[in-house]
């Protein structure tokens, strides 16, 4: 291997840790916050980006009755609920949020079908029509079930993820797509040294986000509101915060940002209906590097991953993925190693 090899190599690589620090961020987030680990989140992606080649093919978006349909199932379930308690004063908000909000992202998604819409639009309207996405799923599916444990969330998860794989293939199809590049450009480095503008995007699109994310979480007060929840949900209920809202947003950010992976590699890959599973998988890895609790760590998972995965393929194509997925072993050997078991503290409190 020369070091112009490894040099393409470890670019690619930080291309593809960026996809998964998003990804990444994404699951911990919601997990911190829910103790969901947000399996679907894969799935998100792959609806973005088969929703925006949808758009640049000249079809309506079937993202659009997927929408509708969840929105219909979340509506029925609020207000069964409200009905349940005889809290019948909710129901014009509930209208209102689980219905009549999505139904507007749709009606944007339906105006973004025009032919005279730039380009630009179909991507907005594509990250907007899956926005909703994680919340409507997370008001039929997890809220009924908040209280459960981990295991019980994960499995309703896995199923969670088979069931939008099997709705992506009624709405979709099995065809795969590609979309367009977001840019043309090349970029000259050194002495002959050139690299795609689509990567350089994905890295400075993922360093942006990352940004942004921090100083939400740091300095607005929804921001910290979700920190509290995290850290400690009851306490968050005492001073006044709802976690039902806080995992609300949570899944809503998380929304927006598998809808921004889709688009960003959407022009890299063929998408299919299943193919957000891997993706999701991978910033698994990296989240569970980061104890799925901290953000930084899971950046540097992210990066790790990717990096791994790129040199991974030169060797072997064939074994990149287990290769990736063999980084769980030493992460998860190193969390057992270095975390305490109650027994434990108490054993070390009686010396």
């Amino acid at each position: 291997m020369t070091w112009d090899i490894a040099l393409i190599l470890g670019l690619d690589g930080l291309a593809n840790g960026a996809i998964y620090l998003l990804a990444g961020l994404g699951l911990v987030l919601v997990f911190s916050v829910t103790r969901v680990i947000f399996i679907p989140f894969g799935d998100i992606s792959a609806f973005a980006a088969l929703t925006l080649a949808a758009y640049q093919t000249g079809r309506v978006p079937p993202t659009i009755a997927l929408v509708l349909v969840l929105a219909a199932a979340a509506l029925i379930v609020e207000i069964g609920s409200l009905a349940r308690r005889k809290e019948f004063a909710k129901v014009p908000k509930a209208v209102v949020l689980w219905g009549i909000w999505p139904s507007a992202f749709c009606l944007i998604g339906w105006f973004a079908t025009r032919s005279d819409v730039p380009p630009a639009i179909h991507i907005i309207a594509s990250v907007l029509l899956v926005t909703p996405l994680a919340p409507l799923m997370a008001r039929v599916v997890y809220q009924p079930i908040a209280n459960a444990s981990v295991l019980v969330l994960l499995i309703i998860s896995l199923a969670l993820h088979y069931l939008l794989s099997g709705l992506g293939l009624l709405f979709f199809g099995p065809e795969g797509f590609r979309t367009d590049p977001l840019t043309n450009g090349v970029f000259a480095f050194g002495d002959g040294f050139v690299v795609s503008g689509q990567i350089l995007l994905m890295v400075i699109a993922a360093a942006v986000l990352s940004a942004l994310f921090f100083l939400a979480f740091e300095r607005t007060l929804t921001g910290k509101a979700l920190r509290a929840t995290a850290v400690n949900r009851v306490g968050a209920r005492l001073v006044g915060i709802r976690p039902a809202n806080t995992a609300f947003f949570a899944y809503g950010c998380a929304s927006v940002l598998a809808g921004l992976i889709g688009i960003l590699i959407g022009p890299m890959i063929t998408v299919y209906y299943d193919s957000g599973f891997i993706i999701g998988l991978k910033a698994f890895v990296a989240a569970i590097v980061g104890g799925l609790i901290s953000y930084p760590l899971t950046a540097l998972g992210a990066i790790a991953v990717g990096l791994v995965e790129s040199f991974a393929s030169f060797w072997s194509g064939a074994l990149k993925d287990v290769v990736v997925f063999s980084m769980l072993i030493p992460a998860l050997l190193l969390r057992s190693i270095l975390s305490r078991t109650p027994e434990e503290e108490a054993e070390e409190a009686d010396k």
